[in-house]
């Protein structure tokens, strides 16, 4: 990343500067503003942004963001029962389907990752996510994006957990992008707006 501090949108408000590279699309915005470093709890939800950050990889945020409805209804609402019983004709429907990524490695992590999960209690996989989340009082908020990391020894240890319980697709940075974005970091810099309500 790049040493930027926050930035100043057209609304007056100050925003990590990812939040305003694309200020014209309201849709960005709003995720940085309402959703990115809020809490996110429950099995299916956690399982879901899981889903999307290993999507991500290598792409823009952005591309994840406008094809998440897409997502949700190729994906059965990412109810992870719903995913662990799709069959190798689910698997074909979604390299077919133009409103998600259609990445065949991806698509079977998506599925796999849902089977692993499936076999977890209710609860657990909330539990095991959250219990790699650092004590907040530990880390001062980043001034500029230069100070946000990209990966942290707590992501590297989730994804290290994952990876021996069978998930796909999690490594150190894909695990650090799933804290900050579910709310188990809060990665807004110290003056941008969101920060409080994160």
């Amino acid at each position: 990343m790049s040493g930027k501090g926050v930035a100043l949108g057209a609304d007056g408000l100050a925003r990590c500067p990812w939040g305003l590279e694309a200020e014209s699309l309201a849709d960005y915005r709003a995720y940085h503003d309402t959703e990115w470093g809020r809490p996110v709890h429950g099995d299916d939800a956690l399982y879901e942004r899981m889903c999307l950050e290993a999507f991500q990889s290598g792409l823009s945020w952005l591309t994840i963001l406008r094809r998440r409805e897409g997502f949700r209804a190729a994906f059965a609402g990412f109810e992870i029962a719903k995913v662990a019983a799709f069959t190798d004709a689910d698997a074909e429907r979604l390299l077919a389907d133009p409103g998600i990524i259609r990445n065949r490695a991806k698509i079977a992590a998506a599925i796999g990752n849902a089977r692993v999960a499936a076999e977890l209690a209710p609860g657990e996989l909330d539990a095991l996510i959250w219990s790699y989340a650092p004590d907040a009082d530990g880390r001062p908020a980043p001034s500029t994006s230069a100070d946000v990391p990209a990966t942290t020894p707590e992501s590297t240890a989730l994804a290290r957990d994952l990876k021996k319980r069978g998930f796909r697709f999690v490594g150190p940075t894909t695990a650090y992008a799933l804290m900050q974005a579910c709310g188990l970091v809060n990665d807004h810099l110290a003056a941008c707006h969101a920060r409080g309500g994160a």
